[in-house]
């Protein structure tokens, strides 16, 4: 009878060993007022409009811990990337293979790269692309919050999945002409009739949501959403624009449940067909960001969840540099102190990917399994046209992305738009047009290996 009482003993502590457990953390993640936004390409922080937060999850109980965390700037790229993956890794007691870090894009928000900082440091422009010591400041209260957060973990014993048409936001940034290539580019904001009037292009139009839920009470919602955030920007005053504005209706909406915003491959759609830039749009795209959310949360169904239905992949790859990238060109460039600041700070952050991926640095792609809902987790400003190719991959099952983690090669393209000219492949990314069998080959091979 002892023997027995003992097994039984031993069989309830497997059974509470292996049950899953959901923890959330938040911090404040809003710049001192000087500091440098959107690296540098807009006025620095004047005023605090709202703040700023980095926040995340942290999934127990199928193996070691995997962490998520999304961030209120606009990009953390290279060795900040690194860094602060290894921060949470830390705290988390983890290996850094299972935490992504990404950020909502924001362009009235920080940005880190702690290496180009150094670099152009070195060259006279110390604290116009960043402020390094904040950054650091920032992965102290990570790391200070996760670490506690553990203890609180809470059950969860089932997810909800449900996604929902956003009406109103997205539009494609690239409109064709007749020859095939970028006629008009759409911003974020437009006055110009030709943008308004045109068709939304293509875009993702759902925004989907997994939650967690100990039986019948609400946890944690994640939400997942295609777009570039901004409504306007560029003054100094640091928000979190439309997509923080949702969230944070969502969060009202939702009292004890934590809500956490990812934003998905939205490199190359915004909210220019919709958006003419007046201070009236942003509560009105936030508004119509929240109504696809809530649309999302009531068509949800609940399904019981397992340590065994929860997997993390993980794919390194290397990305192809684009070939108009030279190094002495570069390095001239960013010692040439006639040239403008931006022309500098540009040369500087293609340059340092360039050192960095020739020096062998890969970069990886994750995908979070839970039961028939894979995640991934992806570089970059990534086009629209990956997170639909995904879902095509998995036509059975609910595929989300979060796109925007490490931020250094700036926009990814697909093959054929490195053809069509436009400002994202035509100008500014730092990767060339292979880089779409790269990261179609690592999406293949992650939802391949989840069941």
């Amino acid at each position: 009878m002892k023997a027995l009482f003992i097994t039984l003993l031993c069989l309830a502590g497997s059974l509470h060993a292996s049950d899953l457990q959901i923890s959330t953390f938040q911090v404040d993640a809003t710049p001192p007022l000087g500091s440098s936004l959107c690296n540098g390409g807009v006025k620095p922080a004047q005023e605090i409009v709202t703040p700023l937060t980095a926040r995340g999850v942290v999934l127990l109980g199928a193996g070691k811990p995997i962490v998520l965390c999304a961030i209120d700037w606009v990009g953390i790229a290279n060795e900040s990337h690194d860094a602060f993956r290894a921060a949470l890794a830390a705290a988390a007691d983890t290996p850094v293979e299972r935490v992504s870090v990404h950020t909502l894009h924001q362009h009235d928000a920080p940005g880190s790269d702690l290496a180009t900082e150094a670099l152009l440091a070195e060259h006279g422009l110390a604290g116009v692309f960043s402020n390094p010591e904040f950054d650091r400041e920032v992965m102290k209260r990570l790391a200070a919050a996760v670490k506690p957060s553990l203890a609180k973990a809470q059950k969860f014993t089932h997810i909800g999945l449900g996604s929902g048409k956003v009406e109103g936001v997205a539009s494609n940034r690239r409109i064709l002409g007749a020859n095939g290539r970028v006629a008009l580019m759409r911003l974020s904001s437009s006055k110009s009739a030709e943008a308004q009037t045109s068709p939304e292009g293509t875009i993702d139009p759902l925004v989907r949501l997994i939650s967690f839920w100990d039986g019948d009470k609400p946890v944690v919602a994640l939400t997942y959403y295609a777009t570039h955030p901004q409504s306007y920007y560029g003054q100094g005053f640091v928000n979190w624009d439309f997509v923080g504005g949702a969230r944070e209706l969502r969060e009202k909406a939702l009292p004890g449940v934590a809500c956490v915003h990812f934003d998905g491959a939205g490199g190359n759609v915004a909210a220019g067909k919709y958006n003419d830039g007046g201070v009236d749009k942003r509560p009105l795209l936030a508004q119509r960001l929240a109504n696809g959310m809530k649309l999302a949360w009531e068509s949800q169904k609940k399904k019981p969840i397992t340590a065994e239905d929860v997997q993390w992949a993980v794919k390194p790859v290397t990305l192809p540099v684009r070939d108009t990238l030279v190094e002495a060109d570069l390095m001239a460039k960013l010692k040439d102190t006639t040239q403008k600041q931006a022309e500098r700070i540009r040369a500087a952050r293609d340059l340092n990917f360039l050192q960095r991926t020739r020096g062998g640095h890969q970069i990886p792609l994750s995908c979070l399994t839970l039961g028939q809902a894979k995640v991934l987790h992806m570089p970059g400003e990534l086009f629209v046209e990956y997170q639909l190719a995904a879902q095509q991959m998995r036509p059975d099952d609910f595929i989300a992305m979060a796109a925007y983690g490490d931020y250094g090669p700036g926009y990814i393209g697909t093959e054929i738009a490195y053809g069509q000219g436009g400002y994202e492949t035509g100008i500014v990314s730092r990767v060339g047009p292979q880089v779409e069998k790269v990261l179609m080959d690592g999406m293949r091979k992650l939802l391949s290996t989840a069941p």
